[in-house]
């Protein structure tokens, strides 16, 4: 007879924390405000999050060795067009499809994670953030109750 282990859950959890952002800048300048506006050092990671063929979601990371802390900045929306041959009237035209990083949170552009030990934001991060002249909304995530949060794993 052959024994059957399991791993739960809770053995490789991580604790994060988790910002919405919703505002218009691209990333490479939504990374640039953080910095400045946060006094942070996000750089662009040579790979992008690869979910599953031709869709990639770009990160800025960034690691606090003084409070062991991990930072990424991650885009909720990847546009990609499609390869499919159309045969319609506008067949010269490229098609486009949107996929998101947190299905249930769509209206999200951004998404803030933040890696450590004992998690506790304040709301001075959001303040900072709120801060920033683009930046529209930005709210803390309830990770506990999110169903796509083995994307967040990378």
């Amino acid at each position: 007879m052959v024994a059957v282990h399991k791993i739960s859950e809770d053995f490789y959890e991580i604790s994060f924390s988790l910002i919405a952002m919703h505002c218009s800048l691209e990333d490479h300048a939504m990374a640039y405000e953080l910095n400045k506006y946060l006094k942070l050092n996000f750089k662009r990671c040579a790979k992008d999050l690869d979910l599953k063929t031709h869709v990639s979601f770009p990160i800025f990371e960034w690691n606090d060795d003084v409070k062991e802390e991990h930072w990424a900045l991650i885009a909720n929306k990847s546009q990609n067009v499609n390869t499919e041959v159309r045969t319609d009237l506008f067949q010269d035209e490229p098609l486009y499809s949107t996929d998101y990083l947190i299905p249930e949170y769509k209206e999200v552009d951004y998404f803030l994670k933040i890696e450590q030990e004992a998690i506790a934001m304040g709301g001075n991060l959001l303040k900072s953030i709120l801060s920033i002249p683009k930046v529209v909304l930005a709210y803390n995530v309830d990770t506990e109750n999110l169903k796509s949060k083995n994307n967040l794993i990378f």
